[in-house]
C-alpha cells in the first residue's frame, strides 16, 4: 500500500490538479463533538472531507484526503507553516454536536451541464435534475430540489461560500451537445416542469377561496 507521500508523488506525475496558496481557500471547517469523539469536516467547493484530529495535523495525510475526496491537491507548505495554518484553522472552526451532523456527508455532484437559455442540469449519482440559472444560484431552492429529486440534502453553506462554489461550478460546466430537432425552450416553459420548486402549488392553494371546490 502506498504511503501518503508516495500516493501524492504518483498523482503529481499523472497530472493531478495542484492548487496554489491563493487558490486553495476552504469554505469552512466544522468540528463535530460527542460520544467521546471529535470529527472534523473540511468544506471545499461543495465537497465535505471528514478527518480525524491526527489526519488534520499531518500534512501528507491531509493533502491525500483532499485529493481523494475533492479532486484537488492543496499546496505544499513548510512544516512550521502548515502546523500554524492547521492550528489557526482548528481555532476558527464551527463547533456542532454530533447529533446535528448533516445528512449530506460526502456530497459532491458529478457534473453540471449547460443547455443554454439559462437552463442547467445537475447530474448526481445517475439522476439528472433540471434548474434555471436563478434557481441554481438560490441555495434554498437548490437544496430543496436536490432533496426532492435526488433524496440528498446538500450542505448548508455560508452565503458567500455558496456563491463562490456555484460560480466555480458554472465556470466549469459542461456544454450540452445540440440535438437535432430541438425546439427553443423559454424560461417559462422550462419552469413549468418545476412547480414545486417555484412554489406555485402552495401559492395556488393559499389563494383558493375557503370552501372552494376542486380535488385535492
Amino acid at each position: 500500500m502506498l504511503t501518503d507521500s508516495q500516493y501524492i508523488f504518483e498523482s503529481i506525475k499523472e497530472g493531478c490538479l495542484t492548487l496554489s496558496d491563493d487558490e486553495f481557500v476552504i469554505d469552512r471547517l466544522v468540528k463535530y463533538f460527542g460520544n467521546g469523539r471529535i470529527r472534523w469536516h473540511v468544506e471545499f467547493r461543495g465537497h465535505r472531507v471528514e478527518l480525524t484530529t491526527g489526519q488534520l495535523k499531518k500534512q501528507p495525510t491531509f493533502r491525500r484526503k483532499m485529493l481523494e475526496q475533492a479532486g484537488v491537491l492543496p499546496p505544499q507548505r513548510a512544516g512550521t507553516d502548515y502546523r500554524r495554518w492547521a492550528l489557526d484553522l482548528r481555532k476558527n472552526a464551527i463547533e456542532l454536536p454530533w447529533r446535528d451532523r448533516p445528512v449530506d456527508v460526502g456530497f459532491a455532484i458529478d457534473r453540471l451541464t449547460s443547455h443554454g437559455d439559462e437552463r442547467w442540469t445537475v447530474e448526481y449519482q445517475g439522476k439528472a435534475i433540471k434548474f434555471t440559472t436563478t434557481k441554481l444560484r438560490r441555495q434554498v431552492s437548490f437544496r430543496k430540489r436536490m432533496l426532492a429529486k435526488a433524496k440528498v440534502l446538500p450542505p448548508q453553506l455560508d452565503p458567500v461560500a455558496y456563491r463562490k462554489w456555484m460560480d466555480w461550478l458554472i465556470q466549469n460546466a459542461t456544454e450540452a451537445a445540440p440535438q437535432a430537432g430541438d425546439a427553443p425552450m423559454t424560461e417559462k416553459s422550462w419552469l413549468d416542469e418545476l412547480p414545486e420548486l417555484a412554489g406555485w402549488q402552495n401559492e395556488t392553494l393559499a389563494k383558493r377561496p375557503a370552501g372552494g371546490g376542486g380535488n385535492m
